[in-house]
């Protein structure tokens, strides 16, 4: 019995001290951008966060996410040139939903995650590229 209480002590306290970071990182970290911003910088910690991008010339940004969720719908959206998006999420998750002409060209990673990108349909390289990268460790990524 010793042994076990000793371990469920250790994982509480794992799981205070990164919920308690967690708090200190979204207080440090404000999200910026808006639904007619071009570029983001999107931050969930300890919650969520939903837009829905109207961005003339979408260039892209980053997107963090810890013990929380993204939910970003670009497909009222218009595509800049050289668009980059950055991603990375640790036990949380990010989905973005793009228009069906756009072209992803992805490198993102996952560990202890998934990772979900729609690829390039066909061979329209006139199409809109959005090139996404990122980590995602213990969450997950999908983008359609």
């Amino acid at each position: 019995m010793p042994a076990l209480r000793s371990v469920l002590i250790f994982k509480l306290g794992v799981w205070t001290g990164m919920t308690a970071a967690a708090a200190l990182v979204r207080q440090a970290l404000p999200s910026r951008g808006d639904e007619d911003s071009n570029e983001l910088a999107l931050v969930a910690v300890l919650n969520g966060v939903e837009l829905k991008s109207r961005a003339p010339a979408f260039r892209g940004g980053s997107i963090f996410t810890w013990l929380g969720g993204v939910d970003l719908d670009l497909r009222g959206a218009e595509l800049g040139p050289d668009a980059q998006l950055t991603l990375n999420t640790l036990f949380g998750g990010v989905a973005i939903h793009t228009p069906p002409e756009w072209r992803i060209d992805s490198e993102l990673r996952a560990v202890a995650g998934g990772v979900d990108a729609r690829g390039a349909s066909g061979d329209d390289t006139a199409a809109p590229v959005l090139r996404v990268d990122g980590l995602a460790l213990f969450g997950g990524v999908a983008i359609d």
